[in-house]
């Protein structure tokens, strides 16, 4: 059985592809084996954006920061996953959330 390195690896290269659907499914098959790698989080969060399910990338960008409280770039990512999801069905409560968590970002690094 692969490590949750290896799979993480192998998600690279399908992503280095093209390969979307197939990174998401290695980043689930990781997730399924070890729920607390949060880089796998934050990496499914942006590859679900990609293929529009903004709603598991949100999910997932949360995830991350539950992981990872104290890092500022987490919620960072966590407010560009809630622009992107924004964009992408230009639903305004994402907005707020957006500005919500890259106000969390500027705590935590002290901003």
């Amino acid at each position: 059985m692969p490590t949750s390195l290896e799979l993480y690896k192998q998600y690279e290269q399908l992503n280095a592809t093209g390969d979307l659907e197939g990174g998401i499914a290695k980043l689930q098959e990781l997730i399924a084996d070890d729920e607390s790698y949060a880089l796998a989080h934050a990496a499914l969060a942006v590859a679900l954006g990609k293929v529009g399910k903004h709603e598991e990338a949100i999910e997932h960008a949360k995830r991350n920061c539950e992981l990872e409280p104290n890092d500022a770039f987490s919620f960072t990512a966590l407010s560009v996953t809630y622009q992107r999801a924004y964009a992408g069905t230009n639903n305004m409560a994402y907005i707020q959330a957006a500005e919500d968590a890259m106000a969390r970002s500027r705590m935590i690094a002290g901003m």
